[in-house]
């Protein structure tokens, strides 16, 4: 039988580059008819990005191609509603060059026939690239099914009235039906809130979503069926729940990440097993001096041992750098209360910057994860049975914390509706002590379920798990 190929258009950042081509190559090891050509915009200073690429390239050398755009924006540092306009004005045409090169030169060997595009949530405008080449579109979400279900809620409330329905934070709680408890409007992306620029932004992404011919969530069925079983109505595109989509081997890959890698991982084998707390935030998670100050001291209050990732934000942020995004800067003692690195010592580890998440979770040292609730820490928190305790900072994370919350009852709850970089919204040290002494109590019902949904999420991937057959259905539907 003829192979087929499908177009993969990845945003380059690691939450998003990890899962897609981690779900290609469990294409191809489904099928061997199927060769993947990945579209990379390309930045010179995105060293992961550059060194993840290579190595999937060389795990995989007769199943993959990359074809390199130039990248003209940094996608990185924009603004929801600058990435999308920008994006359609400057990476369509680039796109539909790169299509009529690979499709001239395939209809001459007539080897091998196109079956669709994959694009990543970031890159749905291009879409209609897709449909001008009559080729079927897929969606590859690193968000969850909760997150999907409110983009099909959008375009239900949208169709509704001819004007533009205002979010507003004093509305009633929403009705959306991949959530079995209705949602409150602080927990919702705070851009849906801005009438001019992201609401609008927020509908185009959720009508292309409505467009595409499958959608494939990095989720599985036994962690949000609610949420899957309802896109059964007829009235969206078919949903497939391939996750969890991980890559658990993920290894350092600069110098200064092995010695860290080194120092962090030595300090934990010389814990006891289950005893730290684990706190964590994402590549854009930065606090305030004070904010600073009040987890140092619930943190000590607690009395638990921790390992802490910290990026701090700079009260008047710098011109900002390549490697610079959101003005970082790191911390120092001044931050910290007084006598709190000498009282720590032997209890406590301080991370600057860039921590190896999978490999500490997967330590038999930790006991639990304070995170900002990104889909992927999640995953990983759930893989390896770490418990969590949510704070969620931007995007669509205060609604994964409400889902791990309220719909779930997988985590512990912090905060739900934390603003970033809010002066007056500060977590207290009492808040941070009670949270943690919760998560961390043996009897909690959160660590058992959160131990049973580990099992559950290996056994997904595995042959005749559901993710599986999941995974063959959507193979299946697009070669058939």
């Amino acid at each position: 039988m003829k192979n087929v190929e499908l177009i993969f258009v990845p945003q380059t950042s690691k939450g998003h580059l990890i899962p897609i081509l981690e779900f290609a190559k469990r294409l191809v090891d489904h099928d061997n008819r199927i060769l993947i050509t990945v579209v990379f915009v390309k930045s010179p200073f995105d060293s992961f990005a550059n060194a993840y690429i290579e190595s999937v390239k060389a795990s995989k050398p007769d199943r993959f191609k990359f074809i390199d755009v130039p990248l003209i924006v940094d996608h990185h540092r924009q603004s929801f509603e600058d990435h999308v306009i920008d994006l359609v004005e400057t990476h369509l045409p680039l796109l539909k060059n790169v299509v009529t090169d690979i499709s001239s030169s395939k209809s001459s060997l007539n080897s091998t026939t196109f079956t669709g595009f994959v694009f990543d949530l970031l890159f749905v405008p291009l879409v209609d690239v897709a449909h001008e080449f009559k080729i079927p579109s897929y969606i590859f979400l690193t968000a969850n099914a909760g997150f999907l279900s409110l983009l099909f809620h959008l375009t239900t409330r949208h169709g509704e009235t001819r004007d533009i329905p205002e979010f507003k934070r004093s509305n009633p709680d929403e009705l959306i039906s991949g959530f079995i408890n209705p949602v409150p409007p602080n927990v919702l992306p705070s851009d849906l809130f801005d009438k001019d620029n992201g609401y609008p932004a927020y509908m185009m992404i959720a009508q292309k979503f409505k467009a595409a011919k499958g959608i494939m969530v990095n989720t599985f069925e036994e962690l949000e069926p609610y949420a899957i079983s309802n896109f059964s109505n007829g009235r969206n595109p078919p949903v497939y729940s391939i996750g969890p989509v991980l890559d658990i081997n993920c290894r350092p890959h600069t110098e200064s990440d092995l010695a860290q890698h080194k120092k962090v991982m030595k300090w934990l084998d010389e814990q006891p097993q289950s005893s730290v707390i684990f706190l964590c935030f994402g590549s854009f998670g930065r606090f305030l001096a004070p904010q600073v100050k009040e987890i140092a001291l619930g943190l000590e209050q607690s009395g638990y041992r921790f390992l802490w990732s910290l990026c701090v934000q700079s009260s008047s942020p710098p011109q900002l750098s390549q490697n610079d995004a959101l003005g970082g800067v790191c911390y120092n003692e001044d931050m910290f209360p007084e006598g709190f690195t000498e009282r720590i010592q032997g209890k406590g580890m301080m991370i600057d910057g860039w921590a190896p998440q999978v490999e500490i979770l997967a330590h038999e040292a930790i006991g639990a994860f304070v995170s900002h609730c990104g889909w992927n820490s999640i995953l990983e928190s759930l893989w390896f049975g770490v418990p969590m305790v949510t704070w969620p900072m931007y995007a669509e994370q205060k609604m994964n914390a409400f889902k791990m919350v309220k719909e779930l009852r997988l985590a512990v709850e912090l905060r739900l509706d934390y603003e970033q970089l809010n002066i007056d919204n500060v977590v207290t040290a009492n808040e941070m002590e009670k949270a943690v002494k919760q998560v961390m109590d043996d009897c909690n019902e959160v660590r058992k379920k959160v131990k049973e949904m580990a099992k559950i999420a290996r056994k997904a991937i595995v042959n005749g798990g559901s993710s599986f057959l999941s995974i063959q259905r959507f193979i299946e539907d697009m070669i058939g």
